[in-house]
């Protein structure tokens, strides 16, 4: 079992250094199917594409994640429609990836019956 769905986000107000892509890589390996990408700044974030039947289906789905994101005190940027959803992480405040990143992916990833 992945061990980052034990785990809890801890707050993060800009105090440690963003991950190196070592440690990107070595995370990445326990989330299933998240791309490690560069936004125009150059700061890693998370994606994931979802697929859904239509749009209630990707409805219902969305606010399960903003659920996960309220209890976890992290929240990540979300685009979706007509049956599709895509998930953007990166921690803010560090302009980068840490470990609270992966925590909310393995947490997004366990929600099923949508």
């Amino acid at each position: 079992m992945n061990d980052f769905l034990d785990k809890k986000c801890v707050p993060c107000e800009g105090s440690i250094p963003s991950l190196d892509i070592s440690e990107i890589h070595k995370y990445q390996k326990k989330v299933d199917g998240w791309d490690v990408k560069k936004n125009e700044k150059q700061i890693y974030f998370l994606e994931k594409n979802f697929k859904f039947k239509n749009f209630f289906n990707s409805q219902t789905f969305i606010n399960k994640v903003a659920e996960i994101s309220e209890n976890e005190n992290h929240h990540p940027d979300i685009l979706f429609g007509w049956g599709y959803a895509k998930i953007l992480i990166t921690t803010h405040a560090i302009e980068g990836l840490s470990q609270n990143d992966f925590i909310l992916a393995a947490k997004i990833d366990q929600i099923t019956n949508v």
